[in-house]
């Protein structure tokens, strides 16, 4: 089991621009090309609440610009400090505080579902970038999927709100993804 951050960001370093929006990135297409390939190997998500209330206000919620049903078929953890909508159907649980209790009922959850034969082993951090921090702080991120894009954003929401630098990062993969895009993989460093 492998727990990953996989995420887009701006040249420089913004998962989001000063208002909270994704429109930056949406310019692209409404997919990363490596996607497809990631989410197969993933069998559980935790994700922040403004990224949860982002899906819901673009695509979720029944006045939504752009409707689509729930895109995850994984449980999901949603990480807040207060109510969110719910959505019919999907797997969702709300937590809060502390993530290590939420990692570990979500690593109890993916041996139920490798048990009925659902193989994906993996975790996902979905965002926001202090959500990975906050596995990070606990010693529990593997690693660092980040595609960068070909935008630069001035400010906004950081990519990652953490120092890491002794030991660093290691550098595990690059590759270019279409001509606006590339891919890094890093390892990132416990203890």
């Amino acid at each position: 089991m492998t727990v990953q951050y996989f995420t887009a960001t701006s040249l420089d370093g913004f998962l989001a621009d000063a208002n909270h929006s994704l429109e930056w990135l949406l310019q692209f297409g409404s997919e990363d090309p490596s996607y497809p390939e990631f989410i197969r190997e993933v069998g559980a998500i935790a994700m922040g609440s403004s990224t949860y209330e982002w899906l819901w206000r673009h695509h979720l919620a029944p006045d939504a610009p752009h409707p689509m049903a729930w895109p995850y078929a994984q449980p999901a953890w949603v990480f807040s400090s207060r109510t969110l909508p719910v959505i019919e159907g999907a797997d969702v649980h709300f937590v809060r505080g502390d993530v290590r209790p939420v990692f570990e009922a979500m690593q109890a959850t993916l041996r139920e579902r490798q048990a009925a034969g659902h193989a994906a082993p993996n975790i996902w951090i979905v965002g926001g970038g202090d959500l990975a921090g906050q596995f990070h702080d606990a010693g529990l991120l593997d690693e660092m999927i980040v595609t960068i894009t070909s935008v630069t954003l001035g400010q906004g929401a950081p990519l990652f709100p953490r120092r890491i630098a002794t030991p660093s990062l290691s550098l595990k993969a690059v590759r270019q993804v279409g001509p606006e895009f590339v891919q890094l993989t890093y390892t990132v460093p416990k203890g």
